[in-house]
């Protein structure tokens, strides 16, 4: 009989209940307290924004308000326009006058301006020009001036209020202003001489809306009402916004901020909706939050109940990255079960199999190595050999000074060629090993051959390695000749990033075979050197560096060296070599 299956519940679930309760706690506490900082912070947020672009049309307003002030202080400052002004004579005279003192004086200002204004001058003197410009009794849509006489506005009773409180230099609101939502600034002009003669009255007008520098950082769409107020009469020369002037202020936040040196003050009126209105929206935004916090929470809990029965198919996983060659990963749990013992063991393997290959591969590649530098090494006994038979013959011959030159010349070439043990070398002193090979060979040669350099200033002090062009300039002495005289040319220039080389001659030339077969390795007519110059570039270099030779059979060599730019690049590799 089959023994009846207990029931029981795990015991990760078993944890899942106080887990939910603390979850359930924190996310109350939590958004409480969220809810309760972002309203406030929020509320003040959008406070400080309506005072900051009350700040800016202040800003705006008192800079516009500066500028037509100076307008006025230029003109009422200038002898030149005040005597233009007065100026009496025949229709030639005043005409120079107005275009030479007047009409300037006016519109400079108007096309230094920001915005559009109406500048109106108003002279007693009957000789001058008249000049109506747009209609009076319609917005400004461009900046525009008028010159009128001054009796269209002496009965008028702006004009007539202004005399009798001896007003002069302010800004008021006159005729159409108010209908057209428009501030002008109005002043005296007086004789020079005598400060009291009139001589002329300037208006200068300009729209509320442009004062304001537009309604952007107001949105006046949402319930917020903006209003230019003269506090000497609490009148409202301006408004923008739904709020009646009767409107119950407890409904708002009133905020109001004086315009310097003047009377106004701009009044804001905000809606506690508004202020309100974003963090009524961010507290539903964290209710959701927490809300679905809660259920993220829940089901992580279901998901760690069930994690262990998962760590298999994470060994599992990391095995594959191991069998496809992927030697750094490793596994790490925590804990003291049978699944650390098997990532330990798994750790200890992946790092024995990683270091047998490091070492098997640093033993190849030293191995490598040393194959090229004995191939390098059988360059230059060969060219020792040769020298050092020229030397003797030439000393039983008696030629002391060219045994010297080439006793002197050869410890040059070495000297270069040994470079104190370094593996680099500036491309200059690799320049300078192949004149001194060629000094060498001038003595044997005599003047057969000649020698064309034609290499970049800004390369010739980078760092190559050593000995790459010497073996190619040996070779056109050995199998190139075939005239009495050869022409050699070096040139050096950089590619992007790469330097390329060249070593050209007119020489007899090489068949295709002959060019391949020296590139392959040895071959009956030598070809060491430039197998040994191509395989050190791309050992140290790795792909495209490296050796290509372009020749013609009976018209010469091109041989082309492509070696990285710089020191920098040749250390980086270096060291990833001898990894």
């Amino acid at each position: 009989m089959m023994p009846k299956l207990k029931k029981y519940m795990p015991f990760t679930y078993k944890m899942m209940i106080p887990y939910l309760l603390l979850v359930l706690l924190t996310d109350v506490v939590i958004g409480y307290i969220s809810i309760t900082m972002l309203t406030n912070s929020r509320t003040e947020m959008a406070e400080s924004n309506i005072r900051t672009g009350m700040e800016q049309a202040r800003s705006n307003i008192r800079y516009q308000m500066d500028e037509i002030q100076r307008m006025s202080d230029n003109l009422f400052g200038s002898p030149q326009f005040q005597r233009a002004l007065e100026q009496k004579g025949t229709p030639f005279e005043i005409y120079l006058a107005m275009i030479d003192d007047i009409v300037p004086q006016i519109t400079a200002p108007l096309q230094l301006f920001g915005n559009d204004i109406r500048f109106m001058l108003y002279t007693p003197n009957s000789d001058l020009t008249i000049i109506s410009g747009d209609n009076l009794n319609e917005p400004i849509y461009d900046s525009d001036y008028y010159i009128l006489p001054l009796q269209e506005i002496t009965n008028s009773g702006w004009y007539q209020s202004l005399e009798g409180n001896r007003q002069d230099n302010i800004w008021l609101q006159v005729d159409t202003d108010r209908k057209l939502d428009n501030l002008s600034h109005v002043r005296k002009l007086v004789n020079f001489s005598d400060n009291k003669t009139l001589i002329g009255f300037v208006r200068i007008t300009v729209s509320l809306e442009d004062l304001f520098g537009g309604f952007d950082t107001f949105p006046v769409e949402e319930g917020i009402t903006l209003r230019l107020v003269e506090k000497t009469e609490a009148s409202i020369l301006f408004q923008r916004g739904p709020a009646d002037s009767d409107a119950e202020r407890d409904q708002f936040l009133t905020l109001y901020e004086p315009i310097p040196a003047s009377d106004f003050v701009i009044e804001a009126m905000v809606p506690q909706e508004y202020l309100t209105r974003d963090a009524v929206r961010l507290r539903n935004v964290i209710i959701v939050a927490c809300t679905i916090g809660f259920l993220v929470m829940t089901l992580i809990g279901f998901v760690v109940a069930r994690i262990s029965g998962r760590k298999m198919n994470r060994i599992v996983g990391l095995i594959r990255s191991f069998q496809e060659g992927n030697l750094q990963k490793r596994i790490h749990f925590s804990g003291n079960d049978e699944f650390v013992q098997i990532a330990d063991s798994f750790n200890d393997m992946a790092t024995n199999i990683q270091e047998l290959i490091n070492r098997v591969y640093v033993q190849e590649i030293q191995k490598k190595q040393a194959e090229l530098e004995a191939l390098q090494a059988q360059i230059n006994p060969h060219f020792l050999y040769n020298t050092l038979s020229t030397i003797s013959s030439l000393a039983n011959l008696g030629e002391i000074s060219k045994v010297t030159e080439m006793v002197e010349g050869l410890s040059q070439f070495y000297r270069l060629t040994l470079n104190q043990g370094n593996v680099y070398i500036e491309l200059e002193k690799e320049l300078e090993q192949v004149g001194t090979y060629l000094d060498i060979q001038r003595v044997k040669y005599a003047g057969a051959f000649t020698l064309y350099v034609d290499v970049d200033e800004d390369i010739r002090h980078m760092q190559v390695i050593k000995l790459v062009l010497q073996p190619f300039v040996e070779n056109i002495f050995k199998h190139a000749w075939f005239d009495e005289s050869i022409g050699i040319r070096l040139t050096g220039r950089r590619i992007g990033d790469a330097i390329e080389l060249k070593i050209i001659d007119n020489g007899i030339g090489m068949r295709p075979e002959d060019v391949e077969r020296m590139l392959q390795g040895p071959s009956p007519t030598g070809g060491f050197g430039v197998k040994n110059v191509h395989e050190r570039i791309r050992l140290r270099y790795g792909e495209p560096y490296g050796v290509t030779i372009a020749s013609i059979y009976g018209a010469g060599t091109t041989v082309r060296l492509l070696l990285p730019a710089g020191l920098k690049e040749s250390q980086e590799t270096d060291e990833q070599f001898l990894l």
